[in-house]
């Protein structure tokens, strides 16, 4: 290792020590109880709760897949998949979020699963399960490719082995998602967006000055075929260096498809969290305008950094994997290496802000929902903060199972588990929140119809081509409403109680606007 290797090192320590002494100074309050632990006791501010929502959504996507892809095709791609996250932050806020505050105060969840349980005043825990499931498998998935973009990262910056570093990270993100629980991850979250935008921001200008200006990056954007196009996209070689064959027409389906990214937000269970766990719900307006500046800002800055990056000597790359590096590789190019060291801080900013919502997440599925839910009621709060440890280490090895293989791309494996949570939660949070005759036949119904069918699309539909390939998230979400529906018009009407509910959160949303005006 070099000294300009140790002075990386140096400013990633300082960074890790910072997060390490959130979770610290949150412990105390973080294991009172599981509340406090799993849903930090409703207590958030509003700007906490809008950047750890993004912050934890957002992962080492933002600063590796998403400059990679826009790098690898061009702007058609990556664009419009920025659009529709930006589209989907607003709705999600705007729509969601003040009424799944209110209506899991109103039965008493701290956990997505507890709040579809509860709505429906299920007996079995049948849907409780089913969910928890769903946030099993998928968000196993989502830390893998949290864990892959940290193995890059130290891969890439000292020449150490993908394996062992993505180990390290695997270690690391588990020590400190047991130390501090929701509170430290939610105050770090805060620290950790900050230092995202500001990275992409400052490596984003340092790379168009590099390459000689605004007006050069455009004007050798534009030579590419399709690559500064939202209407076509690029085709590189991947034997030679900036070399592009004809571009390809970007069509209604694939920029549906790009948009479809959006309806993923109204079943993420790391920001329907942030929503359930904000001190007041009229915060969450404030909430909501901070959250898409930062989304707006730091996504451009993104895809802008791909786009420039083949205009700079040096960000040289052959395949789209390879091409998730160049975040890093500029930043170590331009940037003072105690610079260089905190810029690439940044994805372990949004890698361990991910990862622990993620697994946090997960083990509260496990020891709040499965065990002291279905397997031990009478289970101590002692014992569930146990079960969860445990069930964090499961998670955590089968993240890195999954992360193993150096050569997948970070885009990829997110979108998998973005459309599985996407449609499994999404349509059933839309339908519990705001139509009282959803049934509870009709939710378990849907769940398993939303999250099944992101495999089958996946698995099956995708690999007939054409038509076919669109993100598998949307034909999933359409055809989870759709069971949700048709199911509930054939089914039993929900018992009084649960209508009751429903219009008793719905009049004290009336309320409370009322007195607001």
């Amino acid at each position: 290792m070099n000294a300009v290797n140790i002075q990386h090192l140096i400013a990633m320590a300082v960074y890790m020590a910072a997060v390490i002494g959130i979770g610290i100074f949150f412990a105390r309050r973080a294991n009172r109880d599981a509340e406090s632990y799993f849903l930090g006791g409703r207590s958030l501010g509003p700007w906490v709760t809008a950047f750890s929502a993004e912050a934890s959504d957002m992962s080492g996507w933002l600063l590796m897949g998403l400059p990679g892809l826009a790098y690898w095709t061009g702007l058609a791609d990556a664009g419009w998949t920025a659009i529709g996250l930006a589209v989907g932050t607003y709705l999600n806020f705007l729509i969601v979020s003040k009424r799944l505050r209110r209506y899991s105060v109103k039965v008493d969840a701290f956990t997505i699963p507890d709040y579809f349980s509860n709505r429906f005043r299920e007996k079995n825990k049948i849907l409780m399960t089913i969910a928890s499931l769903v946030i099993l498998v998928f968000f196993s998935v989502y830390a893998a490719q949290c864990l892959s973009a940290c193995g890059k990262l130290f891969a890439n910056l000292f020449g150490l082995p993908y394996i062992s570093m993505m180990i390290v990270s695997a270690i690391f993100v588990l020590a400190y998602t047991f130390i501090g629980g929701f509170l430290a991850e939610s105050a770090s979250d805060f620290m950790q967006a900050i230092v995202m935008v500001v990275a992409l921001v400052l490596i984003l200008a340092l790379s168009i000055a590099s390459a000689g200006g605004v007006a050069t990056v455009i004007a050798n954007a534009k030579s590419y075929d399709g690559f500064f196009s939202l209407l076509k996209t690029a085709t590189p070689s991947e034997t030679e260096i900036n070399v592009f064959g004809a571009g390809e027409k970007y069509g209604i389906l694939s920029i549906l498809s790009c948009l479809a990214w959006g309806l993923g937000y109204f079943g993420m269970p790391q920001v329907l969290l942030r929503f359930m766990g904000i001190r007041a719900e009229h915060e969450l307006t404030r909430s909501r305008r901070v959250a898409i500046i930062w989304v707006v800002i730091s996504m451009g800055a993104a895809i802008f950094i791909g786009i420039v990056g083949r205009s700079v000597a040096g960000l040289d790359y052959l395949s789209n994997s390879a091409a998730e590096n160049v975040f890093i590789d500029a930043a170590t190019m331009f940037l003072p290496p105690i610079l260089a060291g905190f810029a690439c801080a940044g994805v372990l900013a949004a890698a361990i802000s991910s990862s622990d919502s993620y697994l946090l997440i997960s083990a509260s599925a496990v020891s709040q929902n499965i065990y002291r839910g279905i397997i031990k009621k009478d289970a101590s709060d002692k014992e569930v903060l146990w079960c969860s440890r445990i069930t964090l280490a499961v998670i955590t090895i089968a993240a890195m199972i999954i992360a193993w293989n150096s050569d997948s791309t970070i885009f990829a494996i997110t979108s998998f588990a973005w459309a599985g949570l996407g449609a499994g939660f999404g349509p059933l949070i839309l339908f519990s929140l705001f139509w009282k005759r959803t049934t509870y036949p009709a939710a378990i119904a849907g769940m398993i119809a939303g999250g099944a069918m992101v495999f089958f699309w996946k698995l099956v539909i995708n690999p007939l081509g054409g038509v076919w390939k669109i993100y598998c998230l949307l034909p999933a979400f359409i055809f989870s409403a759709l069971v949700i529906f048709v199911v509930s018009l054939f089914t039993k009407e929900p018992e009084k109680a649960v209508l009751d509910e429903f219009e008793e959160v719905r009049a004290e949303g009336w309320l409370i606007r009322q007195s607001n005006k």
